[in-house]
């Protein structure tokens, strides 16, 4: 028995590599030590991409390995030397992958096809050498900046399988033989409920037409609220162009066929609309069992005017062709199937580098959080004048200075900003 999990849902995270910083260095020669700036800038952080992969069937890799980092910029270096750019990492997935932000569930993308690679993540920026910040005022500048540093992310992967014809109905009612009739798919198949574990694709061929037809775990009633495995396999079927609903017409198990329709029905619409309004055929299946024919003649009855309804035997191909036929006439009117669009304006989110918090700390000191700390710690270096005034310029013309009067800070308080540990001076 085939002990494989099936796997079409997975949290991954990922992080884009972070900027190497910039080079703070001067020319030496023998005898003059400093001859002018020539510090290199650092190299960008790599990017994360997805990219489609046809020969991978689910997301069982992902099971195993859960974090994905791309590489690090590299410092830059003397001689005006910019740092080495971090390597991507190029994550494969099969194609019909929906990547989702977790903590929000809107859609990043949709990776569609074999080959598409698209980028989820950009890479930090390398900083600037102290090169870069010579002037004509200012001509042996000593700093040089930090590369920007980037976040992990949580990410959903869902797997939605890409067919024309989705083949959906009750455990056990020929989907997966009628399937290894109609193309060369070699489903798993026996005579007991659950035998598919998960969706099966084959191509089916109609002269020279052909489409892709998915079986699709058989689903039961509660389907929609998680019960049995539908609630995991419903998604399969949610980019199918059409439908064939499978019916075991023979009523061998003790089930009504036109029950058994209807409650499947009842859980496509209660999942989704979408799902309840493709267009389905009927393949009345086992029609070589004794008891189908008077079955099929209610059947008929009850849905002849609404469904094209094709009694079949799956087991030795019997009737398939005329519903081959029907399944090609009603994909000529359907549109061909269309990638999940991203949600309009999805960012991960920046950093504020306006946005600030003051935090009192255990023994009475000054703390300052936020986005413009982490801006601040980037461009200021603590051993140069110029960097320090840049760095008390932008505290009060941020409100800073304002902030902490106003939260009652004198003169000689300790204040915090990063790594950064001050006595305040009015």
């Amino acid at each position: 028995m085939d002990t494989k999990v099936f796997t079409d849902k997975v949290r991954i995270t990922i992080k884009a590599g972070d900027g190497g910083d910039g080079m703070n260095s001067f020319k030496a020669y023998k005898g003059k030590p400093a001859c002018g700036p020539d510090g290199g800038d650092g190299g960008d952080g790599g990017n994360v991409y997805f990219l489609g992969d046809k020969d991978m069937n689910d997301l069982l890799p992902f099971r195993f390995t859960t974090k994905y980092e791309a590489e690090n910029g590299e410092r830059g270096g003397s001689n005006q030397c910019f740092g080495k750019r971090g390597k991507d990492v190029v994550i494969k997935v099969p194609c019909g992958t929906v990547v989702r932000d977790y903590e929000s569930g809107k859609v990043i993308c949709d990776v569609f096809e074999d080959g598409e690679k698209i980028c989820v993540l950009q890479g930090g920026r390398g900083g600037k050498g102290n090169v870069r910040f010579t002037t004509a005022r200012r001509h042996a500048p000593n700093f040089a900046q930090k590369g920007t540093k980037t976040k992990a992310h949580t990410v959903l992967l869902e797997m939605k399988v890409i067919a024309d014809v989705g083949l959906v109905g009750f455990p056990n009612v020929g989907k997966s033989t009628l399937l290894s009739k109609i193309s060369a798919a070699r489903p798993k198949i026996a005579n007991y409920h659950f035998t598919t574990l998960s969706p099966n694709l084959g191509v089916a061929r109609y002269y020279e037409r052909s489409f892709i037809a998915a079986d699709i775990p058989g689903l039961i009633e509660g389907a929609a609220q998680g019960a049995g495995l539908g609630h995991d396999f419903l998604r399969h079927i949610e980019r199918t162009r059409m439908l064939v609903h499978v019916v075991d017409v023979s009523g061998v198990e003790g089930r009504d066929p036109v029950e058994d329709f209807q409650k499947i029905n009842e859980e496509l619409k209660e999942y989704s609309e979408k799902l309840a309004s493709l267009p389905q055929i009927i393949a009345c299946n086992k029609c070589d069992i004794y008891g189908a024919e008077e079955n099929l003649k209610k059947f008929k009855k009850k849905f002849g005017k609404k469904y094209q309804i094709f009694p079949i035997t799956a087991v030795n191909g019997e009737g398939t062709e005329e519903m081959l036929r029907a399944i090609v006439e009603v994909l000529d009117t359907l549109p061909p199937i269309e990638p999940i669009l991203p949600d309009e304006d999805f960012e991960f989110a920046a950093e504020d580098n306006t946005q600030y918090e003051i935090l009192r700390g255990d023994e009475g000191e000054y703390i300052l959080v936020g986005g413009l700390v982490d801006m601040l710690c980037r461009n200021v270096v603590l051993n140069n004048p110029d960097s320090m005034n840049y760095f008390q310029r932008v505290l009060r013309q941020r409100g800073v200075i304002k902030a902490l009067r106003s939260m009652g800070c004198n003169e000689g308080d300790t204040v915090v900003v990063g790594d950064v540990e001050f006595d305040f001076v009015l």
